[in-house]
């Protein structure tokens, strides 16, 4: 019998229809059964009445948590409870590209025990900008091509739009104890190196449709600078993250507490600059640099 696929989608706050739908129109690509569970991880009740109906579609199973677990925790809890011998993470607000999606998975699957099938986004910015700074950021750094993000496959590795053999999976969960948003994925990938489990990245993204407004982006990208010193020393990640490689550097040269104090007197400028119609990811690289040396 061909394995399966247990596609995994963590919900919060995203009316998730659209993208089941699709996947259900799909799973006729993939050689073997397909299943679709959604946890909903303590969603407002709107939502939560918006997705109910999905649980009486074919295939899927829908879930509601009493309370947020949070990233990592609600994703290990849909590994735990798939059926199938491969598993497809996804987040809530993706959409797929086309009606080739599972199929490109499907003939790829061979390659390698974990598949990254990236990210994209839209190619005209969004008409409100306060969505701006999460669309630059993604065009600029998420939005990669495989052939660049094969030079570093696991440090390249992102939770979302990943295939995983569900062995992987349950032999490296994903840490519970990082709280907040970000880097969860970055200790996975560190854990795979260096047990040498091979990951191939190939070019079949999903689309990010659920731009946040600038203001919960800097949040949540504060919180990903706190995550990654957690991972900081963790089989040498200091090695993959040009922030962190620059921020011990000033350490190490002894001006990092005079380059905190100069960082830390153009916040109020450098927000101003990130949170405009026009931001500078410059200007974001040294908010994100003036509170890594803030937790070093």
């Amino acid at each position: 019998m061909a394995p399966g696929l247990s596609v995994l989608i963590p919900v919060f706050n995203c009316d998730v229809n659209e993208l089941v739908d699709s996947l259900l129109a799909q799973q006729t690509a993939w050689p073997g059964p397909v299943e679709i569970l959604l946890f909903d991880d303590g969603s407002a009740e709107n939502i939560r009445t918006l997705n109910r109906p999905l649980a009486h579609r074919p295939g899927v199973r829908y879930q509601e948590l009493p309370h947020n677990v949070g990233r990592a925790a609600i994703r290990n809890r849909l590994a735990a409870a798939a059926q199938h011998e491969w598993l497809l993470l996804l987040d809530n607000d993706s959409l797929l590209p086309d009606a080739q999606f599972l199929a490109r998975y499907a003939a790829a699957r061979h390659r390698a025990p974990v598949l990254i099938g990236g990210t994209c986004y839209t190619t005209l910015p969004p008409t409100d900008p306060a969505l701006h700074l999460r669309w630059y950021y993604g065009q600029a750094r998420e939005a990669r091509a495989s052939a660049a993000r094969q030079q570093q496959p696991h440090t390249q590795l992102t939770i979302n739009n990943a295939l995983v053999q569900a062995g992987i999976l349950a032999q490296f969960p994903l840490d519970e104890q990082m709280n907040g948003y970000g880097h969860e994925d970055t200790k996975f990938g560190l854990a795979l190196a260096a047990a040498g489990i091979g990951v191939f990245h190939l070019d079949n993204p999903v689309l990010h449709n659920g731009l946040e407004p600038g203001a919960s982006f800097l949040s949540k990208s504060e919180e990903a600078v706190r995550n990654l010193v957690q991972v900081h020393g963790h089989n040498g990640a200091s090695r993959h993250s040009r922030l962190l490689r620059l921020a011990l550097r000033l350490r190490r040269l002894g001006v990092a507490t005079a380059a905190q104090a100069l960082l830390a007197a153009a916040e109020p400028r450098l927000r101003r600059n990130v949170l405009s119609a026009r931001p500078s990811l410059r200007a974001f690289d040294l908010l994100k640099l003036s509170w890594l040396l803030k937790q070093l």
